[in-house]
């Protein structure tokens, strides 16, 4: 791929391959492009792996636009989520497939008192580069759990990922244009466009005072390569430690206004129950609702799957991750009974706040059915419930997860 200094994301590169795939709305049907078929485990979890260009297979959820989870077998692989595997999410229909970099630019304007017009190569020639690493996670992530079931796109584990992303801070820019007094808000847009004129367009907000914090950050590379195209090539925004709604792709707009922004993506959708936990009881309504913001605590076993038969008597090492909205993980605990004893788990390296943990914890079992659980722990000193919590859209969940094995000799 060409960097963002030098040109064209080519159609020959990207646009042949996306219309096989649907992508640019050729009529190849997707069933007949899956390299196979996987089963999540939950009520009609049945997914093709489809190959898109610049992934690695991934699973189908929905083709126009593209939803893709990574396979929760390469959280496995390493803390680093790489490029290829990494999860794809997708609102409106209308995507760009095609994007000149030379020309491409993007617009800072509403309440500053110099507007900007920059390209990515500006972007790198006038302020300082800055590297984060740092998780994205769908809002909706675990939703196919939900019990009772609840409206939306039915995910398992994997529409998460954990990448390196450099770029500037949106804060030296918005300085550059300079904000003008009574700023309330920054509302952020990008190239995707809905199909029909009543469908609101994505646009997405974020207090000044978290927009100057300093850690928000306009990307042009993520683990080391220019972003692919399908999370956000040239330019998206990177929010550590809040849910990937906020991470908007193909970023072309960025305005500050002296308002609350009201539009449809921050009012209507993407909100929470304003209760401790964000959740009200299974199948009822929420009375207040706040827009959704950081992670809660989470932690998965990656090393061993739901069903796996592991050595009886012998040390099996089991491994996962742990990550939380920026507080950082303190203590991991892991469970082979059930949740009647715990035991801490060894931490990994520390790559900050935002990213994966990796936590490991070598033990001995006996024969006979296991029911490994894990449970982490925030620097705020935040942990997981043991039960789900529920809420009417199907986000945020975080409970204690459970792996059943069967020791055997």
């Amino acid at each position: 791929m060409h960097s963002p200094e030098r040109g064209t994301f080519t159609r020959r590169s990207f646009l042949q391959k996306a219309a096989l795939l649907g992508v640019a709305g050729a009529a190849v049907p997707w069933r007949a492009l899956a390299e196979e078929m996987v089963t999540l485990p939950f009520a009609n979890g049945e997914r093709p792996l489809v190959k898109f260009p610049q992934k690695r297979p991934l699973i189908r959820l929905t083709a126009r636009p593209p939803q893709l989870e990574t396979p929760f077998s390469v959280f496995n692989e390493g803390i680093i989520t790489p490029n290829d595997a990494f999860f794809v999410r997708y609102h409106l229909a209308t995507i760009p497939t095609e994007i000149d970099a030379e020309t491409f630019r993007v617009e800072v304007k509403g309440k500053v008192n110099v507007p900007l017009s920059l390209s990515v190569a500006d972007l790198r020639k006038q302020f300082e580069a800055v590297e984060v690493v740092a998780v994205n996670q769908c809002s909706g992530n675990s939703r196919g759990f939900f019990n009772p079931r609840v409206a939306g796109g039915q995910l398992g584990n994997g529409a998460l990922g954990n990448a390196r992303w450099r770029g500037v801070r949106l804060k030296d820019v918005l300085e550059k244009a300079g904000v003008a007094a009574g700023a309330k808000q920054v509302t952020f847009n990008g190239l995707d466009a809905p199909v029909i004129a009543q469908t609101p367009d994505f646009v997405k907000a974020l207090d000044i005072g978290h927009a100057l914090d300093g850690e928000v950050m306009l990307a042009y590379a993520m683990n080391g390569e220019d972003l692919p195209m399908l999370n956000g090539y040239p330019l998206r925004l990177v929010v550590p430690g809040f849910y990937g709604t906020y991470w908007v792709k193909h970023l072309s707009e960025i305005t500050v206004v002296d308002e609350v922004f009201a539009g449809f993506w921050m009012s209507t959708a993407y909100r929470i129950p304003d209760t401790a936990g964000a959740c009200v009881p299974p199948g009822t309504a929420a009375k207040s609702t706040v827009p959704i913001g950081r992670f809660n605590v989470r932690s998965f076993i990656t090393s061993h799957a739901d069903g796996a038969t592991i050595p009886a008597g012998r040390e099996t090492m089991v491994r996962g991750i742990a990550f939380d909205g920026g507080a950082g993980i303190a203590e991991v605990l892991l469970s082979a009974d059930g949740g009647r004893t715990w035991r801490a788990a060894v931490l990994g390296k520390d790559l900050g706040n935002y990213s994966f943990r990796e936590w490991t914890l070598a033990f001995t079992p006996a024969a006979g059915p296991l029911e490994l659980k894990v449970k982490a722990t925030s620097r705020l000193g935040e942990s997981q419930p043991l039960e789900p919590l529920w809420n009417p859209p199907g986000y945020m969940r975080n409970v204690v997860e459970t792996v059943k094995v069967t020791a055997a000799a």
